[in-house]
């Protein structure tokens, strides 16, 4: 057991290259408990970060712990994970089932515990009434449902699932969702690699930001949304008075500009906090009926954009 004040997972300037390419360069951070995404494009340096958490690459410099210890070559350490990778590598003929037992056999377990553990594991992501079958059969999904089954299987410490949705219909997703947030709120660890930004907002506020082999930002979005305060946010308003909330906004310092479709009024301004709270007072004290508002810069995605470029 480690403190609860350890880190699950630490690394301290590591860095590591193939060659002259530098997959991740100089990364200093600390994962505890709950539920952690891991964001960034193709290429930002996420699986290259899992496979050193997983001990399967050493750093070519710095270091990586985790449970406080190195992953490499530590069997210790590595029957605390479990890993969902984003492909498969399938025997096909053999069932989803026997594919889990035997991975849970793999992992330690006793016949008989290896069996229950797998049976359990198929219920979990919904696979009870295919699980016999060959998994050539299984679509996409089934697969993919399969996958992290065997990652949960032997209910690890420390579970890391990349790109968990690919190949999940919606009420896959939704199932997904819902088991991640369930094992985040029992207080186990996962970290979650994706990216596709709004799935993880759907299970966690927590992030790193990743992008081009290093961290972009770390910690809850509200608090990387304040790295983007100096960058204009545009909300969208309907309305049939449209014109009359732009008067309102139009001489104000905060107000970077804004223009009509009908009676849509697109304004860009440069403190979206404020310009929420000065509307509020301009709809009461003058009865607007405002049909919508929508902001697309108030997302993860916008997060992102800016801080890429």
């Amino acid at each position: 057991m480690i403190s609860p004040a350890t880190p699950i997972v630490e690394t301290v300037e590591a860095s590591k290259w193939f060659g002259e390419v530098v997959a991740v360069n100089r990364l200093d951070l600390r994962i505890g408990r709950g539920v952690t995404g891991l964001l960034g494009p193709n290429g930002a340096g996420k699986t290259t970060l899992i496979r050193l958490m997983l001990g399967l690459y050493s750093p070519s410099r710095g270091r990586v712990r985790v449970f406080g210890e190195d992953p490499r070559n530590n069997l210790r350490v590595l029957r605390r994970i479990g890993y969902c990778p984003e492909l498969d590598r399938f025997f096909e003929n053999m069932s989803g089932l026997a594919f889990v037992r035997w991975l849970c056999r793999y992992s330690g377990m006793a016949r008989a515990e290896a069996g229950i553990a797998a049976r359990e594991a198929c219920g979990v992501v919904g696979m009870t009434k295919r699980m016999d079958d060959p998994i050539a059969t299984y679509s996409q999904g089934m697969r993919q449902r399969i996958r992290i089954a065997q990652a949960i299987a032997h209910k690890p410490e420390l579970l890391i699932l990349d790109e968990p949705m690919s190949g999940l219909d919606p009420e896959g997703r939704e199932d997904v969702f819902k088991l991640i947030g369930r094992l985040g709120e029992s207080g186990q660890t996962v970290i979650v690699s994706s990216h596709v930004l709004y799935e993880i907002e759907r299970v966690t506020d927590n992030i790193i930001l990743m992008h081009g082999g290093q961290i972009l930002a770390q910690g809850p979005v509200r608090h990387i949304r304040e790295l983007i305060d100096e960058h204009p946010h545009s909300v969208r308003i309907e309305s049939g008075r449209a014109r009359e909330i732009a008067e309102h906004f139009a001489l104000e310092k905060s107000t970077l500009g804004f223009d009509f479709d009908g009676p849509i009024l697109c304004i860009r301004t440069a403190d979206p906090a404020g310009f929420y709270e000065r509307l509020n007072g301009v709809v009461v004290e003058h009865g607007i009926e405002i049909d919508s508002i929508h902001c697309p810069d108030d997302n993860l995605q916008s997060v992102f954009d800016y801080l890429v470029k």
